[in-house]
């Protein structure tokens, strides 16, 4: 019987930029979490990617944003998130443009640090 699909014991992500697509849609109040739980949850892979060498790039949203508003921003996210890895967890403001070049030196994060876009 042969596998049906890969997962991280298949893959060497040493020196290796690893983008995960993670759900970070967490409850909110005052631009706090007020629930960690799927924080808690998406953990151990990041912590398994970044222990094993590889530099983690988390791709995310939060709600269902129709432009910018503040109250939609991960910021606050990235920082309880820090908290449950226990480790960097940086913020670009953008992905795109010139917001993306001002964070230039997030694109190569180093072992341990998780930029998240």
């Amino acid at each position: 019987m042969t596998k049906q699909f890969r997962t991280l014991d298949d893959v060497d992500v040493k020196g290796k930029r690893v983008l995960l697509r993670v759900d970070l849609n967490v409850p909110t109040e005052n631009g706090h979490v007020t629930d960690a739980t799927r924080l808690e949850r998406v953990a151990p892979t990041i912590t398994e990617i970044s222990d094993r060498g590889g530099r983690v790039i988390l791709l995310a949203h939060f709600g269902r944003p129709k432009g910018r508003d503040p109250k939609e921003s991960l910021k606050p996210v990235a920082a309880a998130l820090s908290d449950v890895v226990k480790r960097p967890v940086a913020f670009a403001d953008d992905c795109i443009g010139e917001g993306s070049r001002r964070d230039e030196g997030r694109r190569h994060p180093v072992p341990g640090e998780h930029p998240l876009p």
